[in-house]
């Protein structure tokens, strides 16, 4: 599993892309300076870091993505999962549901996701 860990400028840089991708790099670079008063220096250093995770691509100055959004944040709930209980989704739900009760909703939800998902 790859480490898709960002920094919070990084997260905001890659939704931003995502949210607008394919991008050109000049725009880019101009979007970044109305929403985060960044330099063109500073988005080509932040984008370069996320060229170097292998989650965007800049090729010929057009931006695109590697891994789409909703990949990413699934590769980050496996870490979160892995990392604080020991890869044990049963252990996360409990957690989670120990003050967060499930709508009748939520449980069909859930329900729905695992006989999808279950093994044999």
């Amino acid at each position: 599993m790859r480490d898709y860990r960002l920094t919070e400028a990084e997260e905001n840089l890659a939704k931003l892309i995502w949210l607008g991708e394919p991008i050109k790099s000049p725009d880019l670079v101009k979007l970044c300076q109305e929403e985060f008063d960044w330099k063109k220096s500073t988005t080509y250093t932040m984008l370069k870091r996320l060229e170097d995770k292998k989650i965007f691509t800049n090729n010929k100055s057009m931006v695109t993505s590697l891994i789409k959004e909703e990949e990413f944040y699934s590769e980050q709930s496996k870490i979160f999962v892995e990392e604080k209980f020991q890869g044990s989704l049963p252990r996360f739900i409990a957690a989670f549901t120990r003050k967060n009760k499930l709508s009748p909703k939520e449980v069909k939800e859930l329900e729905k996701l695992i006989n999808e998902h279950k093994e044999g």
